[in-house]
């Protein structure tokens, strides 16, 4: 659904698309679909349901009465009227379990339900509102953990005749201490945020800032928080049961049949498979079942809200169709980040394309968008993140609606990026060898063995002198050339088509910056790699691209070949940094600059974004959004006055 509307430019007309996005799925509906992607989780929740469902049917669905005895089957292994065999008084196990279950699972509920009762609200709380009330609160759970656990438990069996349920709720009580630190450590960093601020800032009470912005972020917490507990409860409640404490023999419980089984290990060990293995599976499958409702979450997260109208979008035209030859092709690439309160838009419109072996110069001042639109290619926008229309089609196919799944399948092995802090890439814990051993069995799925001659080839290919001995070293051992080298040698390690290098040499001396240009392109040529080089100085470009992309607050202004933009720039912001660049100074004379500083998305003019800076600019520049004009051989400008400049330089 668009709607349009017509303004005028001198005597020509253009078109101004307004897209209103269709109605997302449901939450629930994108939830699920996320969900039964995640094999891993879906087989673990499918266990717990079964389980839980089969603790819940027991008395209709049991093969037995996990009470009669048969003393002609005792110590029986599986057959086809004992599935799972039998105990010492020849008790069907596989009843027993059956109707032993809901003992636990009702325990371990409990536990859980106190938990997070007391947990969650105490939590936040504390987190967001600080103060003496922290502190004591803090203060009171300090000493509530220096308190056994153990011996409150069982005190409290002692005090109510052995009811678990008393136990479990204790147990629930005294674990709310660790949910109420570990969601107040989230809350902190949360309430920090500046979207935070901005909705103090605006008005909202307490309650509405932690219902619509502090208690989202904190849901892969609980999650993860509440997975664990309940592994920890059933072991708990299995646990207490193995010593005796809840329902008296004869009836059934997890806890008093591993205690059974391990008094007969010599004699029946097959009795011990089915009732420990359950207790081991269902922990496992509740650690598994959390991991993917958290990822799930996150993801969830990271998309957008897809409600009301959203800022509109200047369509000159038809979409461009993506170059079938290309190996990344950008179209109308629009993203937008959301600050909780609104949407802006950062980047409007992009349009490239990188072909197989070749580098490709992404250049503007900062603020121009060039590292947003390196990450999305990634899917790294992050929760805040989107993209708002355009396609993004690699290897013919478009790759802007994919998941974080999705990406995480191509990131490394077909996409790498190179950051300009290789530092922070570096965990200063661990080993670079350890490191980069790590990324080569995740991306080649080799043994730790044939990792590390991996990794020997890799850091003998990014010319590292002594591999051996750089693989043996702690980041804080080695220089920041060293450094930016074997973050190289990661983003290669699972042979990508594609390399984007954020600004790799900027934190480099001139000296060391030559080398690891050098460095990349070598590497380009020998392994046909793709590489769009994010940049601002034109020297770089001038050295290791073969075209070049320009970019200004948000736009593409203008794309041609590098020679080309050298010889003959055809738009003035281009020219502007041909200009100011101390590369290209004339000694003796002052070093022209642009006047003034690329405008915040909040700020862009209505027309050309250029135009407030431009000593070109009419008022034709100020009226509505400036398509780009093609101008042969895949060179493209953003201006109205391009075919002046075109005359002016032959």
């Amino acid at each position: 659904m668009s709607e349009t509307t017509t303004v005028r430019t001198d005597a020509a007309e253009t078109t101004v698309v307004v897209e209103l996005p269709a109605r997302p799925p449901s939450t629930l509906r994108r939830v699920t679909r996320d969900f039964l992607r995640k094999p891993l989780g879906v087989a673990s929740a499918a266990f717990v349901l079964v389980m839980i469902a089969a603790s819940i049917l027991a008395p209709w669905i049991s093969p037995a009465d996990p009470l009669q005895q048969n003393l002609m089957s005792v110590k029986a292994g599986p057959s086809a009227e004992f599935p799972l065999g039998t105990d010492s008084l020849g008790r069907d196990v596989l009843s027993r379990l059956l109707h032993g279950g809901a003992e636990s699972i009702f325990g371990v509920l409990q536990a859980v339900l106190t938990a997070l009762c007391i947990g969650i609200p105490l939590g936040v709380a504390t987190g967001f509102l600080g103060g003496r009330f922290d502190k004591i609160l803090m203060r009171a759970i300090d000493i509530k953990m220096a308190i056994p656990g153990i011996i409150v438990t069982l005190s409290v069996l002692a005090i109510f005749n052995n009811s678990m349920t008393a136990a479990m709720i204790t147990f629930g009580a005294l674990a709310s201490g660790n949910i109420i630190r570990v969601i107040r450590s989230t809350v902190l960093g949360v309430r920090e945020e500046l979207y935070v601020d901005a909705a103090r800032v605006i008005g909202l009470g307490s309650a509405a800032i932690i219902f619509r912005h502090i208690l989202p972020r904190t849901v892969g917490v609980i999650i993860v928080q509440t997975a664990m507990l309940a592994s920890i409860a059933l072991g708990v409640q299995t646990g207490l049961a193995f010593l005796g404490f809840g329902p008296p023999p004869p009836a059934p419980t997890w806890g008093g049949m591993v205690s059974e089984a391990s008094g007969l290990l010599r004699q029946h060990p097959w009795m011990m498979v089915p009732t420990a293995g359950l207790i081991t599976i269902a922990t496992l499958a509740l650690g598994l079942l959390g991991d993917a409702v958290r990822d799930v979450n996150s993801e969830r997260l990271g998309r957008p809200k897809g409600s009301g109208r959203r800022r509109a979008v200047i369509d000159a035209g038809p979409a461009e169709e993506p170059a079938p030859a290309a190996l990344l092709s950008v179209r109308g690439l629009t993203i937008a980040f959301d600050d909780g309160e609104k949407e802006t838009v950062v980047v409007q419109g992009a349009s490239f394309d990188i072909h197989s072996g070749e580098t490709v110069g992404l250049v503007g001042e900062s603020g121009s968008g060039k590292t947003v639109t390196a990450l999305a290619l990634l899917g790294l926008l992050g929760d805040t993140g989107r993209i708002v229309s355009g396609s993004i089609h690699y290897r013919g196919t478009d790759i802007s609606s994919y998941t974080q799944s999705q990406y995480g399948a191509l990131r490394g092995k077909e996409m790498a990026l190179i950051s300009q802090e290789p530092m922070v890439a570096l965990d200063p814990a661990f080993r670079v060898g350890w490191q980069l051993a790590e990324v080569v069995m995740t991306h080649r799925g080799c043994s730790r063995k044939q990792a590390r001659a991996h990794v020997l080839d890799l850091l003998a290919a990014v010319k590292l002198p002594d591999p051996a001995k750089v693989a043996g070293l702690y980041p804080h051992q080695i220089s920041g050339g060293m450094a930016q080298r074997i973050v190289i040698a990661m983003a290669l390690a699972g042979e990508p088509k594609l390399l984007i290098a954020d600004e790799p040499t900027t934190a480099l001396d001139v000296t060391v910056q030559a080398e690891i240009l050098d460095l990349l392109h070598g590497l380009q040529r020998e392994r046909e790699l793709a590489v769009l080089f994010v940049t601002h100085d034109w020297a770089v470009v001038a050295d290791i691209c073969s075209r070049a992309v320009v970019m200004y607050a948000g736009e593409v202004v203008e794309k041609a070949t590098v020679q080309q933009m050298f010889d003959r720039p055809l738009h003035p912001y281009t020219q502007g940094l041909l200009d100011s660049s101390p590369h290209l100074a004339v000694k003796g004379q002052p070093l022209p600059t642009i006047g003034g500083i690329v405008p915040p998305p909040s700020q862009w003019p209505v027309g050309c974004h250029f135009s407030t800076r431009c000593p070109l600019a009419t008022e034709a520049c100020r009226v509505g959004g400036i398509a780009e004009i093609e101008l042969g051989e895949g060179r493209t400008s953003r201006c109205l006055r391009t075919a002046e400049l075109t005359e002016a330089r032959p």
